[in-house]
């Protein structure tokens, strides 16, 4: 055999391993991230642009701008931080029920879940202290909230309930950032107690999918559903308000959305001011019962585009109903965990025509298209990586 030959093959079985190496390192690479995505359950990530831009919206924000940007950005990596805590936190938990998530099955090490949720939620807190200090002022809240859930409260009773409260701060976070004065947060409350029912809903189902057995929990979900729809389709009499709110206003909105009565000053001719001796007791939870009530969520402007706002609102509201209700239905009939699970998944995908209908319902057609626009991306990245 000549040299050249010789030198040949040595050359092609260079290329061949080289090759392989790169071959196997591509692997290891989208392994890596699919660990990740999983983790940190990607497809959940377009359920949350909506809150803000809902908070916005009812705020009295035709459009974003860019402290609303900011406050996506705040909420989305305190998002995922949670995402990241979660599994920490229920890495002993999912290594008998659910072995194939990613600290269990070794692919992502504990360690760095947990750095992570640490640096998602300073990148989160940074992100609102641009935005002013309004929004740091929800921030700050939220983020504790979402380590006490995911480090203290999820297996307590008040679990579903600190779950609302992070959905509800976030939709007031972006309120606050769009307006730069923590009085608007006041007026988006009806609307951010409104997805904070949901979610509180939502998260009861959720208590039960690696186990099933109930039937309770999918059918007050059901219920919840119900509701929420039928108030975001009533009431079409007033105009979104485009200055700020004011004192009487927000007080008296304030008052109905969490069944305060609202009291007046001395001066007959003053503000409206709460009644701090009528606060409801601590057993009152954002159930459908505590919604506010038609005339306090926002409504659509009026003039010549009334008549098409009221008809997208209506139609976000019937997509919020279907995306959630038969799941929900199939799991009250039969709360096996499949069914459970796939309940949970779509009250997950359903927050986003819910957030849309919210802002098309305060005027601002253009943000609720906009955040209904996620949808089909939220389906389609559904169908690679579960978002349970």
């Amino acid at each position: 055999m000549g040299t050249g030959t010789v030198t040949g093959a040595k050359a092609e079985a260079e290329a061949e391993a080289k090759s392989s190496a790169k071959t196997r390192a591509r692997a290891r690479a989208k392994g890596r991230a699919r660990a990740w995505a999983e983790l940190l359950r990607l497809p959940a990530l377009f359920t949350v642009p909506g809150d803000a831009l809902a908070g916005a919206a009812a705020a009295g924000a035709a459009r974003p701008n860019s402290r609303t940007l900011l406050a996506i950005g705040s909420s989305l990596c305190l998002y995922e931080a949670g995402m990241a805590l979660n599994d920490w936190a229920d890495r002993a938990e999912d290594a008998v029920e659910r072995p194939h998530r990613p600290l269990p099955s070794g692919r992502v090490r504990p360690a760095s879940a947990l750095a992570a949720a640490g640096a998602l939620t300073a990148a989160g807190l940074a992100l609102a202290a641009r935005a002013g200090r309004p929004a740091l002022t929800v921030a700050v809240p939220l983020a504790a909230t979402v380590w006490s859930y995911d480090l203290t409260l999820k297996r307590t009773p008040a679990g579903p309930l600190a779950m609302a409260a992070a959905r509800t701060l976030d939709l007031l976070l972006g309120a606050a950032a769009t307006t730069g004065t923590t009085r608007a947060a006041r007026a988006a409350l009806p609307s951010a107690l409104a997805l904070g029912a949901h979610t509180f809903a939502v998260t009861t189902v959720s208590r039960r999918e690696t186990q099933g057995g109930s039937s309770l929990a999918p059918l007050a979900g059901l219920a919840t559903t119900g509701v929420l729809a039928w108030r975001l389709t009533r009431g079409h009499t007033t105009g979104r308000r485009t200055a700020g709110p004011s004192p009487s206003t927000d007080a008296a909105v304030l008052g109905r959305g969490l069944g305060l009565r609202p009291t007046r000053s001395a001066d007959a001719d003053g503000p409206a001011r709460l009644n701090p001796t009528s606060l409801p007791g601590p057993a009152i939870l954002p159930g459908p019962a505590s919604l506010p009530g038609p005339t306090t969520l926002p409504s659509p402007p009026g003039g010549e585009g009334r008549g098409l706002g009221a008809a997208l609102h209506t139609v976000l509201a019937a997509t919020y109903a279907a995306t959630t209700a038969r799941p929900l239905f199939h799991a009250t009939l039969n709360p096996s965990p499949p069914l459970t699970q796939r309940a949970v998944g779509s009250g997950i995908r359903a927050l986003i025509p819910l957030q849309a209908a919210l802002t098309a319902r305060a005027g601002a057609p253009g943000m609720a298209l906009l955040t209904a626009a996620l949808a089909p991306a939220a389906r389609s990245f559904a169908r690679k990586v579960s978002v349970t």
